[in-house]
């Protein structure tokens, strides 16, 4: 498990380089273009801005995004209560805990560590599951903290909005270069166009790449907390169950919640951010019979 945190940090550093350096190459290609070597460092100068602010404001986004709303105990003692005496156990800062009002049952964490980290979950995860389920739940996503999972998420979070404002910059670039007498107009046009499409494979690739051995993790994490993984089994089937799609869909932050917020269809399973429900029930139910 230890090296599994390692993992996340140092993946955090590589992704956040790797991307630097796509951004990097987009803006020296457009210099290229454009024979003004100005561009490069106006767009990697950009870049580097960007990542640092999406570093301390991205966990703040997804919050804003998902509509959740800052709770106190006196709001909701028993979702409170849970995350309070899950952190104690850990010995992990007690996080800022939220509720999305949404029917759709799911939860997710993020922040960029430990000490600013924020829970979230929804009421239609509140209605249905008990408190054993409901503890796996929360204990799952405190082990996101606990492993840095919710710093390399932020990361990947921040990138895929990276990849299509610049999608959508490089598209701008093509229409308005048309009217110039350019001979780069054709490969701009092509270029943008490209961009336009490879853009969102490249973002779904990388929450790929990220998100589901973390699921794992977590779910182990939670389990090992609890000592009690057939609640989070149990937790798990009633979200295959009664899953449904979240009211405020985002695919910049389908990887953060528990299960996939998304509506299913051939494209979602084909890139899904998360492991397959079965299994990760499999896996819990095989831990159980260690305990």
């Amino acid at each position: 498990m230890y090296s599994a945190i390692r993992r996340n940090k140092v993946n955090s550093v590589l992704i956040i380089l790797f991307f630097l350096l796509i951004v990097g190459g987009l803006g020296w290609l457009a210099a290229y273009i454009y024979r003004s070597p100005g561009i490069v460092i106006a767009v990697v100068v950009c870049a580097l801005a960007y990542a640092l602010i999406q570093y301390f404001a991205a966990g703040r986004q997804a919050i804003s995004m998902s509509g959740a709303q800052r709770i106190t105990e006196a709001d909701n003692p028993r979702l409170y209560r849970i995350v309070e005496n899950l952190s104690i156990t850990t010995g992990t800062p007690m996080p800022e805990v939220y509720i999305v009002d949404d029917p759709a049952p799911n939860a997710f964490a993020t922040g960029r560590d430990p000490e600013h980290a924020m829970v979230a979950a929804t009421t239609g995860l509140l209605d249905i599951m008990t408190d054993p389920e409901l503890e796996g739940v929360m204990a799952h996503e405190l082990g996101h903290v606990r492993n840095y999972d919710i710093r390399v998420s932020m990361v990947v979070y921040g990138l895929v909005v990276a990849v299509c404002m610049i999608s959508d910059v490089l598209v701008r670039m093509a229409f308005f270069s048309r009217g110039n007498n350019n001979n780069g107009n054709p490969v701009v046009m092509i270029f943008g166009l490209v961009a336009m499409l490879v853009a969102p494979l490249v973002a779904s690739l990388v929450q790929l790449a990220v998100s589901r051995q973390r699921e794992y993790l977590a779910d182990a994490t939670g389990a090992l907390t609890t000592r009690h993984p057939e609640a989070l089994a149990s937790a798990l089937h009633k979200l295959s169950e009664y899953g449904r799609p979240l009211a405020k869909q985002n695919s910049s932050m389908a990887h953060l919640w528990i299960a996939d917020p998304l509506k299913p269809g051939m494209m979602q399973r084909l890139f899904a951010t998360h492991p397959p429900i079965p299994d990760r029930i499999h896996r819990l139910l095989d831990m159980g019979g260690k305990f």
